[in-house]
């Protein structure tokens, strides 16, 4: 391992400097209709989560590189791109070059982490380390340092719909714990199950990004429905 931080990229991007990240999921959107999709939460939504699954790490098939880049040129809403497949070291570095802000892969798919961080940010993204529902997050928090965000699974990742769990939250605790007590600037992100009745638990366990799927799709005004997710997670944040 290296035995010094990576440098993060410069460049700014609208959303990353707010108190809480809320990242719609257009794996609740209507595939014929991405490009609307995105364009309902312009305006409300910090980042879109785009989950890209290759039938092989998880069970089920979204989509992949040419769709992102194709819908790259609909928005300019940073995407956060999260690759629940296998050998993310062969595909994850094309995702940043299509213009991703932020690229996470799964720490149970990739042997070197942080020499796949290094690679990202060279490409111009933000590096994310998923953790799944099944994995510890102790033998991970040692590359915080590496990481621009760490990505807690509050589901078993695969699916969207699925029942929040809420002792998933332990996990999120003790990430916060050691990016406070190492003055970190690593966001914290859960994703699964976040809706208005879970968003405030996750938000109170340290969580500052949030990806919600069908919380937002499944609304009859997705952009309101950020807008609410946004103000419950802040007012948990303001209270812890």
């Amino acid at each position: 391992m290296e035995s010094s931080p990576i440098t993060a990229p410069s460049t700014t991007v609208p959303g990353t400097t707010a108190p809480s990240i809320i990242a719609p999921s257009i794996l609740a959107a209507d595939f014929a209709h991405l490009a609307d999709a995105v364009r309902d939460i312009e305006g409300a939504a910090d980042w879109v989560h785009v989950d890209v699954m290759d039938n092989h790490f998880v069970p089920n098939l979204t989509i992949g590189l040419p769709v992102v880049q194709s819908l790259r040129k609909a928005t300019t809403i940073p995407f956060d791109v999260h690759l629940m497949i296998t050998d993310p070291e062969r595909w994850a570095p094309g995702y940043a070059e299509a213009g991703a802000y932020n690229v996470t892969f799964h720490a149970e798919a990739c042997e070197n982490p942080v020499a796949l961080a290094k690679t990202l940010r060279a490409a111009g993204a933000k590096a994310g380390l998923a953790i799944d529902r099944d994995t510890p997050v102790e033998p991970y928090l040692e590359l915080l340092p590496y990481l621009d965000t760490l990505l807690i699974m509050t589901i078993k990742a695969g699916f969207g719909g699925q029942k929040f769990l809420p002792e998933m939250l332990d996990k999120v605790r003790d990430v916060r714990r050691r990016i406070t007590a190492k003055d970190l600037q690593v966001r914290l992100e859960v994703d699964g199950g976040i809706a208005a009745d879970t968003i405030e638990q996750a938000a109170a366990a340290g969580a500052d990004a949030f990806v919600a799927g069908t919380a937002v799709y499944g609304a009859d005004d997705p952009a309101e429905a950020v807008r609410k997710l946004r103000a419950l997670a802040e007012r948990s944040l303001a209270h812890s």
